[in-house]
C-alpha cells in the first residue's frame, strides 16, 4: 500500500479543509482550499485512498512543500 503525502503548490493561507482523518477519498475529490493573491486554489486528492492525516488547520500560512494531507492507497 502506497502513502501519498500531499503536499502545498504555493503559499498561501488555507481557508477550508473538507476532509478528516479516517475518511475515504477517490481520486479528484476536494481536500481543501488554500487562498492565494486572493484566489482560492482547490486541492484535489491525486489518488483513491484514506486519509490518515491532516498536518494543517483552517487559517494557517503555507509554504510551498509544506505538507498537507496524508492520503493512504487503497
Amino acid at each position: 500500500m502506497a502513502t501519498e503525502v500531499i503536499t502545498s503548490p504555493l503559499p498561501g493561507k488555507v481557508m477550508a479543509i473538507k476532509v478528516a482523518p479516517g475518511q475515504k477519498v477517490k481520486e479528484g475529490a476536494l481536500l481543501l482550499t488554500i487562498e492565494a493573491m486572493k484566489m482560492e486554489n482547490e486541492i484535489v486528492a491525486p489518488i483513491d485512498g484514506t486519509v490518515t492525516e491532516v498536518a494543517v488547520k483552517p487559517q494557517a500560512t503555507v509554504q510551498i512543500g509544506d505538507n498537507l494531507i496524508t492520503i493512504d492507497e487503497g
